[in-house]
């Protein structure tokens, strides 16, 4: 799900169904209010499984994860206005392109407009996340059918301009917010691995390996990042060991794992407040992906973090509350109240 530009609407899809829910959060953020549900995605672009949600002024961009004629990973983004109005579809590539060949699967979508860049990464397709996990990592067809590429793309063209090779399904991507940066980082969730792409000295883009996270041998599936606003540190949330990780980015070449914490059973997403001293955390991965029994943990946790130590501030069960899986996050800032006539 995701914010319009003006932040007044929420977008928020459905993987299986295919359906885009239009939310406004405007008028009262305490009782979201389904506005409009938007049914055209597959018969306009053939894509299925709508993911991440982009704003851009007056539309939105979205990645899709799927393919309605063989479900599989070859996908591709679809614009659309804020009224709900398709606008256009951009395939991801196949083929060469750049230095490496496209698989055409897709997953997050990043955007650096200072570098008119956007970054795709990759993920897997309806026959692979409609599964049981276990399904799927004992089925060696299943596990040839994952995202080993990334697309850098021109945002003002809107035409991918090179591919890298990342093996092992990239997921979420974070460019460093920090004044004049030009970096961002993925992480991989079969092959347990950091990876950097930045710009070179002659202004060429290359991704690099450039950090393991925790042991790759045990699969621990790395899922959500969340990079600090100094571009110093960066959370990294393993979904098979529970655990929350905290590597040091002061040199994003040569990250170091600095902390790690068992969260949970299983945790997912990871979000942090804008001065790092808050980080929050859910559970739900994909409802056929997520543990069973007593490890089918399903919460949202808050921690206050003071740079040693993340204590838990509160915590919502979402089993006892009834409310279902907790799966994303998303946070947005309301203006201050106007000072009042007393306080001037």
């Amino acid at each position: 799900m995701g914010f319009t530009d003006d932040r007044k609407h929420l977008w928020a899809g459905s993987l299986d169904s295919n359906q885009i829910y239009v939310f406004d959060v405007g008028t009262d953020p305490s009782k979201p209010r389904l506005v409009k549900t938007i049914t055209d995605l597959g018969t306009r672009t053939g894509y299925l499984g709508p993911h991440t949600f982009y704003a851009l002024p007056g539309r939105m961009l979205i990645a899709n994860i799927s393919n309605l004629a063989t479900k599989d990973g070859v996908t591709g983004m679809a614009l659309y206005n804020n009224r709900g109005d398709f606008v256009a579809k951009f395939p991801m590539p196949v083929g060469p392109l750049g230095s490496d060949v496209g698989d055409g699967y897709g997953y997050d979508i990043a955007i650096n407009p200072a570098r008119n860049a956007i970054l795709t990464s990759s993920f897997a397709g309806w026959n692979n996340y409609m599964r049981d996990l276990g399904e799927v990592v004992s089925d060696p067809a299943a596990m040839k059918q994952f995202g080993n590429t990334m697309v850098m793309w021109d945002l003002k063209a809107m035409q991918p301009r090179r591919v890298f090779k990342v093996p092992g399904a990239p997921l979420e991507i974070r460019w460093s917010l920090r004044e004049g940066d030009n970096w961002a980082v993925t992480a991989t969730a079969l092959t347990s691995k950091l990876w950097l792409i930045r710009q070179d000295k002659a202004g060429e883009w290359q991704a690099k390996e450039v950090a393991t996270i925790g042991d790759p041998a045990k699969i621990p599936l790395p899922v959500d990042i969340s990079i600090s606003a100094d571009a110093k540190g960066l959370w990294v949330n393993t979904f098979m060991d529970g655990t929350t990780r905290y590597f040091d980015l002061s040199d994003p070449e040569r990250p170091v794992q600095t902390y790690a914490k068992q969260t949970g059973k299983q945790v997912n997403m990871v979000s942090q407040s804008w001065d790092g001293k808050r980080v929050y955390i859910t559970s739900s991965l994909l409802a056929k992906w997520d543990k069973k029994g007593a490890d089918d943990e399903q919460f949202l946790r808050a921690f206050n973090w003071d740079g040693k130590e993340l204590r838990l501030a509160f915590e919502t069960d979402f089993r006892a509350e009834k409310l279902g899986r907790p799966h994303h996050m998303k946070f947005t800032a309301r203006p201050a109240p106007a000072a009042s006539t007393a306080a001037r």
